[in-house]
């Protein structure tokens, strides 16, 4: 899985990922202005440094530090990615550096390759996709605690570290991480690919993204993170779906609604969980009625 989506020929190294799957920030230009009022707050927070740091892990071709209105001079943007760097005028890195301000990872988790366990077995699949039972797990522990019942198990150890490594990089600040998962009592399995805007089978070719849905609760509870649902999350900072009077700037106003009833949504986007994890400050995203 590694290999096929990072790799030198890998998925994520060769596609531009915005043509083959729509995320949150392609879906409303609120997303990346409630972005930019949760970067203002840990800015304040943290007494307006400069630098201030604003990273984006798992960044795509930048597409959301691109969409940021009203970035302040003194504001780092980096973008932390394996593909080349595009040439969009941004600090680009291959790691996560040292982090004084937000750290911010949108639909990375769930990339970050995992291995799949079989009946107590590690599952190994060949470049076509074909799965052959392999030796005994290494991971019982974990699928005791977080994906009891055995069958086929998508261990999320990788993300847990993951999630700790990046959260780990933050020395003051907020580290987010946003992504669609599951939480014990709806473990199912998940992995899939996409190519194209379709769901495709998880041939690790580098032909797709291959993609499992992230055990939140999990990687909240390797790093003692907050986890809220994407839904809380943006209505604290100001996302409001709620359909505007008719008047003056109609259009507009239900433009905006309604790309906000679609972040929101909780059977899609809203539903997505946010691990929020405060480094040196107080809480700063909560849910609102």
């Amino acid at each position: 899985m590694g290999e096929a989506l990072y790799g030198p020929e890998g998925f994520f190294v060769r596609e531009r990922p915005a043509d083959h799957f729509r995320t949150s920030v392609a879906a409303s230009p609120l997303y990346a202005a409630a972005v930019r009022r949760l970067a203002g707050q840990v800015d304040e927070a943290l007494g307006r440094p400069d630098p201030f740091d604003l990273v984006d892990l798992g960044a795509g071709r930048g597409e959301l530090l691109q969409a940021l209105p009203d970035v302040p001079a003194r504001w780092r943007l980096t973008a932390v990615e394996l593909a080349p760097d595009p040439g969009v005028g941004l600090r680009w890195l291959s790691e996560v550096p040292a982090v004084h301000g937000l750290l911010f990872a949108n639909e990375w988790l769930d990339d970050v390759p995992l291995d799949v366990v079989q009946d107590g077995r590690l599952v190994l699949v060949a470049p076509d996709g074909s799965e052959v039972p392999g030796p005994p797990s290494p991971y019982g522990d974990w699928c005791a605690r977080w994906w009891p019942g055995g069958g086929r198990v998508e261990v999320g150890l990788s993300r847990d570290r993951a999630w700790a490594r990046a959260a780990g990089q933050v020395r003051r600040g907020l580290a987010v991480a946003v992504d669609y998962g599951h939480v014990l009592g709806e473990r199912r399995p998940t992995l899939t690919g996409y190519r194209g805007g379709r769901q495709v089978p998880p041939v690790p070719d580098g032909s797709c993204d291959i993609t499992a849905h992230v055990a939140l609760d999990s990687c909240a509870a390797a790093t003692g993170a907050r986890l809220l649902t994407q839904r809380e999350a943006l209505r604290s900072l100001g996302v409001d779906g709620t359909l505007p009077a008719y008047g003056p700037g109609y259009a507009a106003a239900l433009q905006a609604a309604s790309q906000a009833a679609t972040l929101l949504d909780p059977a899609g986007l809203g539903g997505f969980g946010w691990l929020v994890q405060e480094v040196g400050l107080p809480a700063l995203l909560g849910s609102r009625a």
